[in-house]
């Protein structure tokens, strides 16, 4: 986008994207949080069914539970998901903006894009937590029988557990979302401008957005996966306190092994990858629809 867009328009073009994006792979979330709050080593899991892959897992849902449970939960992040994305986009614009003045109107550098991605992120966790922890609540096998309904899983947890365990989980999400956003609005505009400089997608802004929007969606989830890992099981304590995600990381990798970090990887990546595009197509399609 050659033109920074003004703060409302980013945050009302954010929202849309998001809810686009999340009608479209939420089926990939179920598969990803089911997969990730399996525990053991290998092919040894504990407990509940195990899913050996993304297609094992999507299928064996289907068949046992029926396909309406690849949407269990989903009225949480839709609810979530417009502000979640609308405070994304609109604080990383004013992120921008605050260091665009800081350095006195100077062009801003690859660095104050990932900056700025890190500080949006984070504040995006302080409106996001409560609603992540409903939705894992929901999409866990062993919670079916216990809460009828998203409504019910909220008011469930806060009577149960008390109103802060609607936060259970916000130190790894917030390093997620930190660590995503970061990488993805400091990756995002030197893909574009690096594609347009070299000719790529000449003509095809659509394209190239969608390109770009991948590849750095892409390569945020590579990196911020096990803390996603982290978040999941914090999040599905119904007791006990959630630990630190730098000793549960250890923990996981010492007791499960190493791949056990990067557990709904494929489902992640099957949505992100491609999610990340679509959210940046729709974010300048509804910037330029207002503009």
């Amino acid at each position: 986008m050659s033109e920074r867009p003004s703060l409302w328009k980013s945050t009302v073009a954010g929202g849309g994207a998001g809810a686009i994006e999340i009608l479209c792979m939420y089926p990939l979330d179920v598969v990803k949080t089911r997969t990730q709050l399996q525990r053991g080593r290998g092919n040894i899991i504990e407990g509940a069914t195990q899913y050996r892959g993304v297609w094992h897992a999507l299928t064996t849902i289907v068949r046992q539970e029926g396909p309406f449970r690849l949407y269990r939960g989903i009225a949480s992040p839709i609810l979530a998901e417009a502000p979640k994305r609308a405070i994304k986009f609109g604080s990383n614009e004013g992120y921008k903006s605050l260091i665009h003045s800081m350095r006195k109107g100077e062009k801003l550098k690859d660095s104050d894009y990932l900056i700025s991605g890190i500080a949006a992120g984070t504040t995006e966790t302080f409106v996001n937590c409560p609603f992540e922890v409903v939705k894992v609540r929901m999409q866990a096998k062993e919670n079916i029988g216990v809460y009828k309904n998203t409504v019910h899983a909220a008011t469930s947890i806060i009577r149960n557990e008390g109103i802060l365990s609607l936060y259970k989980g916000f130190e790894p999400q917030a390093l997620r979302n930190g660590i995503w956003n970061g990488i993805y609005f400091g990756l995002i505009n030197k893909l574009k401008n690096g594609f347009k400089t070299s000719g790529y997608f000449k003509n095809h802004d659509l394209l190239l957005n969608f390109v770009a929007g991948s590849i750095a969606s892409g390569v945020g989830t590579t990196c911020n996966t096990p803390f996603d890992v982290v978040k999941s099981r914090n999040q599905n304590l119904k007791s006990g306190t959630a630990m630190w995600s730098i000793p549960t990381l250890f923990h996981i990798w010492k007791t499960e092994g190493f791949k056990a970090l990067y557990r709904g990887y494929t489902a992640r990546m099957l949505r992100l990858v491609p999610g990340g595009g679509i959210m940046i197509v729709a974010f300048d399609f509804f910037s330029k629809l207002m503009s």
